[in-house]
This record gives C-alpha cells, sequence and structure tokens, in this order.
C-alpha cells in the first residue's frame, strides 16, 4: 500500500474525502468517535455482497465502529495508519446471516454465542415471551453479546391449540384485537398467527395489526386458504404447509374437506394429523396451471416463504436419525431428552411411511425451486431448538437444502442476507456489504459460490462491529458446550418448545 508514512487521522481523511457518505454518528471520519473507535481494514478479499451479484476479487472493506466505512479496489487504500488490518488474501467476505426463523433465544449462556459463532449475526425470534425481550433488551444494550433480534409477538392460536403457555388465545374479533395492541405494547415487532385461528380472527388480525403499523407472519391457518390469507396481508408463510395442497388438483376438494372438519378440544392434534395426511397425498396430483396461478398471487401480494427446510428433513426422517449428532454437546441434558419425545411425533415408523414422507419432502424441496422461479421471495430459516435443530450451524443446512431446491449458491445465500432484510424492511442498514451498513460480517476460508458448503468455514465474524476470531470463537463454542453439560435445569418454555417435536 502507498503512503507509508500516513497518520491514523490521515487515514481517517481519506476515508473523508473519498465520498463516502459515512454521515452517521459516531462513524463519521475525522469526528472524535472515529478518532477513539477501531477501525478495521480487511484487504486484498474476493467480496460476495449479498445482492445476487458475482463475486468481486481483490476488494478491500473499511469498517469504522459498527459500520461499514468504505468498499472498493484494494489499490486504492493508502498506509492504514494503525488500524487493525485482516489480511483477506484467499479469502471471501460475505455479509453475516440472518436465520429468519428461530427460538430460544433466552437460553443465553448457549444461543446466542452459537448464531454469532457460526456467522449468524441477525435472528427472526418467532415466539415473544417475557424473556426473551429481556434477552434483547440485554443484547441491544451491550450486557450480552448476541445477534440482532427481530422480535414477534406470542403466538396467536385459537381456542383449541397444539401449543401450551405462553400460546395467546382469541376466539373473537375482540379478543383478536386486544392481542396485537397488548403485544405491540410489549414490544413485539410484527404478530405470529398459528394454524387453528378462525377465519373471522385471521380478518381482526390482520385489520388490527394494520391499524398498529405491523405485519403478520406464521402457519397456514387452516380454515382459510393460502390466498385468502395472502389477500389478507400475510407476510410470509411458514414451513411450507400446504403449499402442496394449493398445487394440487384436488386443491378445492381438500381445503374444503378442512374447512368443515371442526377442531376437536379433547384431541387437538388429530386435526394437524389429517391435515398432514392430507398434504402428503397431495403430492400425487400436481397441477403445474394451479402452481403458477397459486405462486403468482402470493408475488403480486408481496407475501414470502419461510420454508424451514432444515426442521422440515428432520421430521420426514425415522426418529433415530440424527440422535448421535456431534452438535447434541452444545444441548442441555433435559432438551436432549425432550427432543427426543417429541420427535416421535412426527417421525415415519413404518416402511410405508418413510417412502411417504420422503416423497412428500422431495416435493416440497422441487416446489421451493418452482416458488423461487415463480418470483416469489424466499427467506431462509431453520426453527431451531425444535428437535435436533441447531442454533447457528443450522443454518448452513438451510443454505444447502436451498441450493439442493435449485437456487444457485449465490443466490441461496441472498435469501439470508440481502433479502432477509428487504423482507424485515431494514434494507437500508443490512444484508449487504456496502457504505452505511452495519457492520456484520463473515470471511470464509473457502468459496461459498462454488460450494455452498463453505459457508461453514469461517474465519472470522464481525458484529456490531467487533472481531471475533478464531480464537474468540473456539472460546465461545467451548463456553456454550460447558454451560450445556451444567447440572442446570433449562426453562420451562424451552424445555416444551423441544417436546412438542413440531414446526413452531
Amino acid at each position: 500500500m502507498a503512503g507509508a508514512g500516513s497518520s491514523r487521522r490521515e487515514f481517517l481523511r481519506w476515508l473523508a474525502a473519498g465520498g463516502t457518505g459515512m454521515a452517521l454518528a459516531g462513524t463519521l471520519p475525522g469526528t472524535a468517535a472515529a478518532d477513539t473507535g477501531e477501525i478495521v481494514v480487511i484487504t486484498h478479499v474476493t467480496l460476495i455482497d449479498g445482492t445476487g451479484s458475482a463475486p468481486r476479487h481483490d476488494v478491500s472493506v473499511v469498517l469504522a465502529g459498527d459500520r461499514i466505512a468504505w468498499v472498493g479496489g484494494s489499490g486504492q487504500v493508502p498506509e492504514t495508519g494503525g488500524a487493525r488490518v485482516i489480511d483477506g488474501r484467499g479469502k471471501y467476505l460475505i455479509p453475516g446471516l440472518w436465520d429468519m426463523h428461530t427460538h430460544g433465544a433466552d437460553l443465553e449462556e448457549i444461543v446466542p454465542p452459537l448464531h454469532l459463532a457460526h456467522g449468524v449475526t441477525g435472528v427472526r425470534e418467532m415466539w415473544g415471551y417475557a424473556e426473551n425481550r429481556a434477552t434483547k433488551g440485554k443484547i441491544e444494550r451491550g450486557e450480552l453479546l448476541g445477534p440482532r433480534v427481530v422480535m414477534a409477538s406470542g403466538i396467536v392460536d385459537g381456542p383449541v391449540t397444539l401449543l401450551g403457555p405462553p400460546v395467546l388465545q382469541a376466539s373473537t374479533e375482540a379478543e383478536a384485537r386486544a392481542v396485537v395492541r397488548a403485544e405491540k405494547a410489549a414490544g413485539a415487532e410484527f404478530v405470529k398467527t398459528y394454524s387453528y385461528l378462525g377465519p373471522d380472527v385471521v380478518r381482526a388480525v390482520a385489520d388490527e395489526a394494520r391499524v398498529q403499523g405491523l405485519r403478520f407472519s406464521g402457519h397456514w391457518p387452516y380454515k382459510l386458504s393460502h390466498l385468502q390469507a395472502s389477500d389478507l396481508g400475510q407476510h410470509s408463510f411458514e414451513h411450507f404447509f400446504g403449499v402442496s395442497i394449493h398445487c394440487s388438483s384436488r386443491r378445492d376438494e381438500i381445503l374444503a374437506r378442512l374447512k368443515v372438519t371442526p377442531y376437536d378440544p379433547a384431541a387437538p392434534r388429530a386435526f394437524f394429523d389429517l391435515a398432514r395426511r392430507l398434504e402428503f397425498d397431495s403430492v400425487t396430483t400436481y397441477d403445474p396451471g394451479m402452481a403458477l396461478a397459486y405462486f403468482g398471487r402470493l408475488r403480486r401480494n408481496g407475501t414470502w416463504h419461510s420454508p424451514t427446510l432444515t426442521i422440515n428433513r428432520i421430521v420426514t426422517q425415522p426418529a433415530e436419525t440424527h440422535r448421535h449428532d456431534p452438535r447434541l454437546k452444545y444441548v442441555p441434558a433435559d432438551v436432549r431428552e425432550s427432543w427426543a419425545m417429541g420427535i416421535e411425533r412426527f417421525a415415519p415408523k413404518t416402511p410405508a411411511d418413510i417412502a411417504r414422507q420422503e416423497r412428500y419432502y422431495r416435493e416440497t424441496l422441487r416446489l421451493v425451486g418452482v416458488a423461487h422461479e415463480a418470483g416469489v421471495g424466499l427467506i431462509g430459516g431453520t426453527d431451531c431448538l425444535n428437535p435436533y435443530t441447531f442454533p447457528g450451524s443450522g443454518l448452513h443446512e438451510e443454505l444447502a437444502f436451498l441450493v439442493e431446491a435449485g437456487l444457485s449458491p449465490v443466490r441461496a445465500l441472498k435469501t439470508v442476507t440481502g433479502d432477509a432484510a428487504k423482507f424485515l424492511g431494514r434494507e437500508r442498514t443490512s444484508g449487504t456489504i456496502a457504505v452505511g451498513k452495519e457492520a456484520d460480517l463473515v470471511l470464509l476460508d473457502a468459496n461459498p459460490a462454488a460450494d455452498i458448503r463453505n459457508v461453514a468455514k469461517i474465519d472470522t465474524v464481525i458484529t456490531r462491529g467487533r472481531v471475533l476470531d478464531r480464537t474468540e470463537r473456539r472460546r465461545m463454542l467451548d463456553a456454550a458446550e460447558a454451560a450445556a453439560n451444567r447440572p442446570v435445569a433449562t426453562s420451562a418454555r424451552v424445555r416444551s418448545l423441544a417436546r412438542r417435536g413440531c414446526c413452531c
């Protein structure tokens, strides 16, 4: 680099003179805050910026505090004046990853560090309650190292539900509106809806959410079609439940049967099991015209899909498939026991059931590819803390499944970077590597555009401008393992989630 005698202040002046647009409080080059804060320069790296663009070679990225201050060719960077320099030669820089369907942030010594150690710098927490709202507060105040958290409301379901506390049950329009208002006041950033809500209650949730300036996302509400829920403004459907039905020549017949079948308070799971059987069978009656119309309507409405292929793969395999996963060392004993119980509710047992669910999963993968080709927005999420779905590393699996579904590696990465930020309304500050964006980055040892599995080959994670090198990440993983193996029970909420063995 030229200008070997440049000082730190001269380097900052170079940043300012470069027209970087860094008019950001505390990070404007040349201000007192920038003079005292750490400047990090990643040099000579291959950049995959989260926009879906092809990789760019020999790029340097300058971070000032918790923001990206400059991105450009490495040959343009002068002497850095004592800034921390990370040599990126032979490495690949991507934005920090977003897991868009997570649980259990309040397992503070285990879940937040596992996310960060695996490059997950942001999560969409899909079940808001007091404990994980408190965890989010600690992270935002700097009291706890963890990913950025976008917090759901509590799960809103009908008077009959598969879930236990703290599910929020609503049987009338007035109750639905009151729940939305209360959750907004408690800090929810969107409303999470569940499967057994009645049609009028869903409409009330949708309307009140709109009044409160919130969106709503969640499960397919069984008594409405996807198309009706999408027309009401549902922002995302989770888990790909019901997609094969809506792409079937028997769609109207199946939906009519579900509509007239009552929920049984004495056996709430019976309806879910019926819906799953119909869904498994619907893959044999795929209709390309129905699929085209269905995905086109969702695209026009701005409704996204969150396929959570990681949990879908787990629950369509025999129960014993994952019981010796080496990552179980990061899972507390009582949660491991709950996972072993919970998976039994879903897992196929007979050869016929195994074949049936394998066929369904393969069709799910194919339909994810069809949705992508049709222009429907996709976001990647794991449903972590459901059985054998691991915080952090689970998102690496999700990316591999998305590629198996037909997305290119670069496009799959975009689902958990640029597209995640767009979905969240954070595209001005997050999701891509550009000047002014949050300094959440992952430096890889191998090219994820050549093989998406290389996303697991992490050299360094940067979160809010803080550098977590190999040594620090190893320390975090060791501490999480130690915490998981202490003889201390986890919270009742986390154990309840694990034991249900359902996609939440």
